[in-house]
């Protein structure tokens, strides 16, 4: 299970490249966006999708195939498999199996937004992304009444709908949003949900967004 980098490209770890460089093939989330960091490192193994809607038949051939002997990498399309992503799948099939799973560590979204937001962080709860449609007020309910920080996934396409639902389930306390972490044009919001909006709507709402949600006292 090996961690990529959620941006800046330099962020690779060398013991992450190592072990890209030297397995049979990667089992990938999306095999576009694997192939790029692939070019950047001069590599060119086989690459094997594994997404959400992978059939357990898929994930049961790609465990079949490491269990004959041949050494395998995950990669999600960023940051630390396993989280918000369908590494989980290929982890509980592959330990039901026999076969040691080991963890290659570096980037995270969720910890690197938690480092730079100033809120209580000996703890934290990780709610990846909010659903869409059905379980959305269970969702903010368990978010405004966490004690711990929470720490949320949102994509550009539903960052401000988020924020409103947000702004009505925890009124006014703090949230620090982090937009392209690593990147470019990395920002990094603060105060309100409310006053949050108002700042995203003056610059970008573009790009993948992590909001972390102070804890409720």
């Amino acid at each position: 299970m090996v961690a990529t980098p959620i941006g800046n490209l330099g962020d690779i770890s060398a013991r992450a490249q190592e072990i890209l460089s030297a397995v049979s093939f990667i089992a990938c989330e999306d095999t576009r966006v694997t192939k790029k960091l692939l070019s950047h490192l001069s590599l060119s193994q086989e690459l094997v999708s594994l997404h959400h809607h992978t059939p357990p038949s898929q994930v049961r051939k790609i465990v079949d195939r490491i269990a004959s002997g041949v050494d395998a990498a995950y990669v999600s399309d960023a940051g630390t498999p396993g989280l918000a992503d369908p590494g989980g799948k290929l982890v509980a099939a592959a330990s039901a199996a026999g076969i040691k799973v080991v963890p290659i560590p570096g980037p995270s979204a969720a910890v690197a937004a938690l480092s730079v937001a100033g809120l209580p962080a000996n703890a934290y709860l990780f709610l990846g992304y909010p659903p869409h449609k059905k379980g959305r007020q269970k969702f903010f309910k368990e978010v405004a009444e966490s004690k711990p920080t929470v720490v949320i996934f949102e994509s550009t396409h539903r960052i401000l709908k988020t924020l409103r639902e947000l702004a009505q389930a925890i009124e006014q306390r703090p949230v620090v949003v982090a937009r392209e972490l690593t990147k470019m044009y990395e920002t990094i919001y603060r105060g309100s949900a409310q006053d949050i909006i108002k700042q995203l709507e003056s610059s970008s709402t573009k790009g993948e967004l992590v909001i972390v949600v102070s804890p409720r006292k």
